[in-house]
Protein backbone atom coordinates (compact mmCIF):
# COMPACT_ATOMS: atom_id res chain seq x y z
CA UNK A 1 0.00 0.00 0.00
CA UNK A 2 1.45 3.48 -1.09
CA UNK A 3 2.24 5.22 2.34
CA UNK A 4 0.20 8.54 2.84
CA UNK A 5 1.03 9.78 6.43
CA UNK A 6 4.60 10.88 7.88
CA UNK A 7 5.71 8.91 11.01
CA UNK A 8 6.76 12.11 13.28
CA UNK A 9 8.96 10.77 16.32
CA UNK A 10 7.75 12.77 19.27
CA UNK A 11 10.32 11.73 21.11
CA UNK A 12 13.04 13.54 19.64
CA UNK A 13 10.86 16.66 19.06
CA UNK A 14 10.28 17.39 22.49
CA UNK A 15 13.67 17.59 22.42
CA UNK A 16 14.37 20.42 20.10
CA UNK A 17 14.79 24.00 21.46
CA UNK A 18 12.38 26.87 21.21
CA UNK A 19 13.05 30.16 20.42
CA UNK A 20 10.66 31.60 18.48
CA UNK A 21 8.33 32.06 22.15
CA UNK A 22 10.85 31.54 24.39
CA UNK A 23 13.70 34.14 23.80
CA UNK A 24 15.66 32.87 26.84
CA UNK A 25 16.58 29.90 25.27
CA UNK A 26 20.08 29.93 23.93
CA UNK A 27 19.85 30.06 19.72
CA UNK A 28 21.79 26.81 18.35
CA UNK A 29 22.29 28.58 15.22
CA UNK A 30 24.23 31.59 16.71
CA UNK A 31 26.74 28.84 18.35
CA UNK A 32 28.58 28.72 14.64
CA UNK A 33 31.54 26.79 16.86
CA UNK A 34 29.74 23.97 18.34
CA UNK A 35 27.44 22.82 14.65
CA UNK A 36 27.92 19.28 13.55
CA UNK A 37 27.18 17.75 10.16
CA UNK A 38 27.93 20.53 7.82
CA UNK A 39 27.00 19.48 4.39
CA UNK A 40 28.06 23.10 2.63
CA UNK A 41 29.13 26.15 3.28
CA UNK A 42 29.23 30.33 1.66
CA UNK A 43 29.94 32.52 4.15
CA UNK A 44 27.55 33.12 6.44
CA UNK A 45 25.11 30.80 4.67
CA UNK A 46 25.78 26.88 6.15
CA UNK A 47 23.97 23.67 5.17
CA UNK A 48 23.78 20.94 7.69
CA UNK A 49 22.02 18.08 8.64
CA UNK A 50 19.02 18.78 11.21
CA UNK A 51 20.29 17.60 14.69
CA UNK A 52 16.41 16.80 15.62
CA UNK A 53 15.32 14.35 12.39
CA UNK A 54 11.44 13.84 14.05
CA UNK A 55 10.24 13.06 10.27
CA UNK A 56 10.88 8.81 9.49
CA UNK A 57 12.22 7.44 6.30
CA UNK A 58 13.67 11.72 5.78
CA UNK A 59 16.64 13.13 5.46
CA UNK A 60 16.23 15.99 7.21
CA UNK A 61 18.37 19.33 6.63
CA UNK A 62 18.48 22.98 7.07
CA UNK A 63 20.13 26.06 6.12
CA UNK A 64 21.50 28.69 8.35
CA UNK A 65 20.38 31.96 6.13
CA UNK A 66 22.71 34.01 7.88
CA UNK A 67 24.44 35.16 11.23
CA UNK A 68 22.19 37.45 11.92
CA UNK A 69 19.57 36.04 14.50
CA UNK A 70 17.05 38.99 14.68
CA UNK A 71 17.19 38.96 10.53
CA UNK A 72 14.55 38.50 7.97
CA UNK A 73 14.13 37.78 4.36
CA UNK A 74 12.24 40.66 3.53
CA UNK A 75 15.11 42.72 4.96
CA UNK A 76 18.17 40.87 3.63
CA UNK A 77 20.35 42.89 0.83
CA UNK A 78 18.77 41.80 -2.15
CA UNK A 79 22.97 40.00 -2.92
CA UNK A 80 22.52 38.34 0.02
CA UNK A 81 19.15 36.99 -0.86
CA UNK A 82 20.33 36.05 -4.43
CA UNK A 83 23.09 33.91 -3.01
CA UNK A 84 21.13 32.30 -0.11
CA UNK A 85 18.67 31.15 -3.06
CA UNK A 86 21.22 30.26 -5.68
CA UNK A 87 22.55 28.22 -2.89
CA UNK A 88 18.95 26.69 -1.60
CA UNK A 89 17.91 25.51 -5.14
CA UNK A 90 21.35 24.43 -6.26
CA UNK A 91 21.35 21.51 -3.55
CA UNK A 92 17.72 21.26 -3.63
CA UNK A 93 17.84 20.27 -7.17
CA UNK A 94 20.89 18.09 -6.56
CA UNK A 95 19.21 16.30 -4.22
CA UNK A 96 16.13 15.35 -6.95
CA UNK A 97 18.71 14.92 -9.54
CA UNK A 98 20.43 11.89 -7.12
CA UNK A 99 17.12 9.82 -7.26
CA UNK A 100 17.77 8.93 -3.70
CA UNK A 101 14.21 9.80 -2.94
CA UNK A 102 10.39 9.94 -3.67
CA UNK A 103 10.32 13.40 -3.31
CA UNK A 104 12.47 16.61 -1.75
CA UNK A 105 10.57 19.39 -0.27
CA UNK A 106 12.03 22.84 0.04
CA UNK A 107 10.67 25.11 2.43
CA UNK A 108 10.63 27.93 5.03
CA UNK A 109 8.96 28.88 8.56
CA UNK A 110 9.27 32.62 9.79
CA UNK A 111 7.33 33.49 12.99
CA UNK A 112 5.04 32.01 15.35
CA UNK A 113 2.16 30.87 13.38
CA UNK A 114 4.30 29.49 11.16
CA UNK A 115 4.93 25.89 12.72
CA UNK A 116 8.68 26.47 13.09
CA UNK A 117 10.57 26.49 16.46
CA UNK A 118 13.55 28.23 16.21
CA UNK A 119 13.30 32.08 15.12
CA UNK A 120 17.38 32.29 13.26
CA UNK A 121 16.09 32.41 9.87
CA UNK A 122 16.65 29.30 8.08
CA UNK A 123 15.15 26.93 5.56
CA UNK A 124 14.71 23.65 5.31
CA UNK A 125 15.37 20.56 2.68
CA UNK A 126 13.85 17.10 3.24
CA UNK A 127 14.18 13.87 1.29
CA UNK A 128 11.31 11.47 1.58
CA UNK A 129 12.00 8.31 0.81
CA UNK A 130 8.62 6.75 0.55
CA UNK A 131 6.33 10.01 -0.05
CA UNK A 132 5.81 12.13 -3.31
CA UNK A 133 4.66 15.66 -1.04
CA UNK A 134 3.83 16.85 -4.93
CA UNK A 135 0.85 14.10 -5.21
CA UNK A 136 -1.66 16.75 -3.90
CA UNK A 137 -0.29 19.86 -5.69
CA UNK A 138 -1.46 21.56 -8.84
CA UNK A 139 -0.28 24.27 -11.35
CA UNK A 140 -3.29 26.17 -10.93
CA UNK A 141 -2.67 26.36 -7.00
CA UNK A 142 0.14 28.80 -8.25
CA UNK A 143 -1.32 30.88 -10.51
CA UNK A 144 -3.44 33.61 -10.39
CA UNK A 145 -3.89 37.52 -11.29
CA UNK A 146 -0.70 38.93 -12.41
CA UNK A 147 0.74 41.58 -10.30
CA UNK A 148 3.63 41.65 -12.49
CA UNK A 149 5.55 40.08 -14.97
CA UNK A 150 9.40 40.58 -16.31
CA UNK A 151 11.42 38.41 -18.36
CA UNK A 152 11.01 34.19 -17.44
CA UNK A 153 9.67 35.64 -13.89
CA UNK A 154 5.91 35.98 -12.91
CA UNK A 155 4.72 36.87 -9.48
CA UNK A 156 0.87 36.73 -9.43
CA UNK A 157 -1.90 36.53 -6.29
CA UNK A 158 -3.90 33.06 -6.06
CA UNK A 159 -7.17 33.03 -7.65
CA UNK A 160 -7.33 29.31 -6.42
CA UNK A 161 -5.10 29.44 -3.06
CA UNK A 162 -3.90 25.89 -1.45
CA UNK A 163 -5.56 26.79 1.89
CA UNK A 164 -7.40 29.72 1.00
CA UNK A 165 -7.65 33.51 1.10
CA UNK A 166 -4.60 34.85 -0.13
CA UNK A 167 -1.18 33.37 -1.41
CA UNK A 168 1.74 34.89 -2.93
CA UNK A 169 3.15 32.58 -6.16
CA UNK A 170 6.65 33.66 -8.07
CA UNK A 171 7.33 31.47 -10.92
CA UNK A 172 10.67 31.65 -12.38
CA UNK A 173 11.38 30.00 -15.79
CA UNK A 174 15.10 30.17 -16.19
CA UNK A 175 17.28 30.68 -13.76
CA UNK A 176 18.93 33.42 -15.34
CA UNK A 177 16.55 35.75 -13.80
CA UNK A 178 17.02 34.50 -10.33
CA UNK A 179 17.89 38.16 -9.02
CA UNK A 180 14.23 39.10 -10.52
CA UNK A 181 12.75 35.97 -8.30
CA UNK A 182 14.67 37.36 -5.46
CA UNK A 183 12.70 40.36 -5.70
CA UNK A 184 9.52 39.30 -5.87
CA UNK A 185 9.69 37.01 -2.93
CA UNK A 186 11.33 39.94 -0.92
CA UNK A 187 8.41 42.19 -1.66
CA UNK A 188 5.89 39.93 -0.77
CA UNK A 189 7.44 38.80 2.47
CA UNK A 190 7.56 42.53 3.02
CA UNK A 191 4.32 43.12 2.17
CA UNK A 192 2.84 40.60 4.45
CA UNK A 193 4.48 41.61 7.20
CA UNK A 194 4.11 45.65 7.04
CA UNK A 195 1.48 45.89 5.09
CA UNK A 196 -1.12 43.15 5.04
CA UNK A 197 -2.51 42.93 8.21
CA UNK A 198 -1.61 44.33 11.49
CA UNK A 199 -1.31 40.95 12.83
CA UNK A 200 0.27 39.06 10.62
CA UNK A 201 4.16 38.15 12.29
CA UNK A 202 3.95 34.58 10.27
CA UNK A 203 4.38 33.19 6.51
CA UNK A 204 5.74 30.20 4.73
CA UNK A 205 7.80 29.73 1.55
CA UNK A 206 7.10 26.02 -0.42
CA UNK A 207 9.46 25.79 -3.19
CA UNK A 208 7.83 23.28 -6.20
CA UNK A 209 9.41 21.93 -9.22
CA UNK A 210 6.40 21.56 -11.81
CA UNK A 211 6.95 21.13 -15.30
CA UNK A 212 10.59 22.53 -15.78
CA UNK A 213 10.00 25.71 -14.24
CA UNK A 214 10.52 26.44 -10.15
CA UNK A 215 7.14 28.08 -8.36
CA UNK A 216 7.49 29.55 -5.38
CA UNK A 217 4.44 29.73 -2.89
CA UNK A 218 4.51 32.33 0.58
CA UNK A 219 1.42 31.93 2.32
CA UNK A 220 0.81 34.38 4.90
CA UNK A 221 -0.63 32.13 8.16
CA UNK A 222 -2.84 32.63 10.73
CA UNK A 223 -5.27 30.43 13.26
CA UNK A 224 -6.09 28.47 9.77
CA UNK A 225 -9.84 28.46 8.45
CA UNK A 226 -12.22 25.69 10.37
CA UNK A 227 -13.61 25.12 7.33
CA UNK A 228 -10.28 24.15 5.80
CA UNK A 229 -9.50 21.80 8.55
CA UNK A 230 -12.62 20.12 8.67
CA UNK A 231 -13.71 19.94 5.24
CA UNK A 232 -10.79 20.70 2.98
CA UNK A 233 -12.54 23.49 1.01
CA UNK A 234 -10.07 26.29 0.52
CA UNK A 235 -11.64 29.68 0.48
CA UNK A 236 -10.77 32.80 -1.80
CA UNK A 237 -11.26 36.85 -0.54
CA UNK A 238 -13.13 38.44 -2.76
CA UNK A 239 -10.61 41.60 -2.15
CA UNK A 240 -7.04 39.81 -4.00
CA UNK A 241 -7.71 42.46 -6.84
CA UNK A 242 -7.54 45.35 -3.99
CA UNK A 243 -3.93 43.70 -2.82
CA UNK A 244 -2.56 43.09 -6.36
CA UNK A 245 -3.37 46.92 -7.10
CA UNK A 246 -1.71 48.00 -3.52
CA UNK A 247 1.89 46.38 -3.72
CA UNK A 248 2.27 47.32 -7.36
CA UNK A 249 1.70 51.04 -6.54
CA UNK A 250 3.95 50.59 -2.79
CA UNK A 251 6.67 48.20 -4.56
CA UNK A 252 6.23 48.31 -8.27
CA UNK A 253 5.16 51.81 -9.51
CA UNK A 254 9.43 53.13 -10.01
CA UNK A 255 9.57 50.05 -12.38
CA UNK A 256 7.11 51.09 -14.35
CA UNK A 257 8.32 54.50 -14.32
CA UNK A 258 11.32 53.55 -15.83
CA UNK A 259 10.10 51.70 -18.50
CA UNK A 260 7.82 54.29 -19.54
CA UNK A 261 11.32 56.08 -19.75
CA UNK A 262 12.91 53.89 -21.91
Amino acid sequence: MKQSHLIFNSSIAVQKPETIINRQHPCPFCDIESLTGILDQDGPIIWLKNKFPVLQDAFQTVIIETDECLSELSVYPIEHLQRLLSFGIKHWLNMMDSEEYESVMFFKNHGPMSGGSLRHPHMQIVGLKNINAYEQVSRDQLEGLVIEERNSVQFNLSTKPRIGFFEFNVILSDLKDLSILAEYLQIAAHYVLNHFHRSCTSYNLFFYYIDGDIMVKLIPRFATSPIFIGYGIPQVSNKVSDHVQRIQEVYLAKNKLEETAE
